[in-house]
């Protein structure tokens, strides 16, 4: 059974699905686009045929790995049914054949182990307590000196942009997420989870602690994101 948090972020997604991506967008100013293509690059600096996407939900990242090796097929997991019935809409062609969304809690992955040659997660493990669990199954389903790839949003707990971001966090996000989606709730959430989320310095300790050997961290916009790249060890 799903822990009561669990539950209570699924649900919020599911309420906020139809205005996502439109959200997305907006509040990054279009950028957006560009973090996840970045993401998409750095997953699959190793090759390889099978990607794990994590926190999938609309399949933006799913679309970015296939449109960079069009051979690699795509598990897409997410544990709000709503956000993958939209990104559904946007598999064609091959896609529909090669990105395979499952509807799964991501601290308990329906994989093998040593199955996958990359793991991409874009602004999902702010969301997910503990986020030990998460890493623990990354490693499981990772191939020796296999990819885990985390985008996620700058620690709200640093001065970043001369304090213009902490700013946009406290007062700017929340106002247009409610106009747009109607949720009072949501976007006060998301500005919360970035204001507790670790520093660079701090998520890094985090996977190392895991059991990833090697953890390099690339900050975007002045370190409004930063991606994380976690390496498993080649010897088992």
């Amino acid at each position: 059974m799903a822990a009561p948090h669990d539950n209570a972020v699924a649900g919020m997604f599911g309420r906020i699905a139809r205005f996502y991506d439109l959200l997305n967008h907006v509040l990054s100013f279009g950028l957006d686009r560009r973090w996840r293509a970045v993401l998409a690059e750095r997953a699959l600096e190793k090759g390889g045929t099978v990607a794990l996407d994590l926190a999938a939900g609309t399949l933006d990242v799913s679309l970015a790995l296939r449109c960079l090796r069009p051979e690699i097929t795509v598990v897409a997991l997410d544990f709000c049914p709503s956000m993958l019935e939209r990104g559904r809409r946007k598999l064609k062609g091959e896609n529909a054949g090669r990105v395979l969304p499952v509807t799964a809690n991501v601290k308990r992955l329906p994989v093998r182990a040593n199955s996958a040659n990359c793991i991409t997660m874009a602004f999902g493990i702010r969301n997910i307590l503990p986020r030990q669990a998460v890493y623990a199954e990354m490693l499981r389903a990772l191939k020796p000196g296999g990819l885990a790839c985390i985008l996620e949003f700058g620690s709200g707990r640093e001065r970043i942009l001369g304090g213009i971001y902490n700013f946009y966090l406290d007062v700017v996000l929340a106002r247009i997420g409610r106009i747009i989606s109607r949720d009072n709730a949501a976007y006060n959430y998301l500005a919360e989870t970035i204001r507790d989320f670790p520093t660079v310095p701090e998520l890094e300790e985090e996977l190392l602690e895991a059991g990833f050997v090697l953890v390099r961290s690339q900050k975007f916009t002045s370190g409004i994101v930063c991606l994380h790249v976690a390496e498993k060890s080649e010897i088992i």
